[in-house]
């Protein structure tokens, strides 16, 4: 008969210890790093030229551009602002802000610089960002969008 392990307060000591420390993380925001994902939320992140080519989908990506031309809220579902933006490498994406969990992007005109981090995804005009926002739930990597000074997250 297999001999059952027990745990000792050594042992229980340290699952306590990183318990608290997982929950201390996920209390001050350190908790953007998940497992596998480390590469993808790494500042800067791929080119999203090379994420078009591959036709890749669900990247964490981080750059900044211009603001080509602001769009119509989306109100199917959760309400998301919209603008476009083209990058400091030329590429133009499709920038989708959930305003139901961030605050709106106030006063952003074509010609403005925005900085952002959220995920890529796939299409063929040329992608689009979403996801620049914290995640409520806390399970995954968050985003944020930066626009005069102010982040929006």
């Amino acid at each position: 008969m297999a001999r059952r392990r027990r745990y000792t307060p050594k042992s229980l000591a340290s699952g306590v210890a990183v318990a608290l420390l997982a929950l201390l993380f996920a209390r001050l925001g350190l908790d953007e790093v998940v497992p596998g994902a480390f590469e993808a939320a790494a500042p800067r992140g791929p080119s999203l030229s090379r994420l078009f080519e591959e036709r890749a989908s669900g990247v964490m990506v981080e750059g900044s551009g211009r603001v080509e031309a602001v769009l119509s809220d989306d109100r199917k579902g959760s309400q998301h602002q919209r603008f476009l933006l083209e990058t400091e490498s030329g590429f133009t994406i499709l920038v989708s802000h959930n305003i139901d969990l961030a605050p709106r992007v106030a006063g952003i005109a074509p010609g403005d610089t925005v900085a952002f981090r959220g995920q890529y995804e796939w299409n063929e005009k040329g992608g689009v960002v979403h996801w620049t926002h914290r995640d409520p739930g806390g399970r995954r990597p968050g985003g944020w969008l930066e626009h005069e000074g102010r982040t929006h997250r």
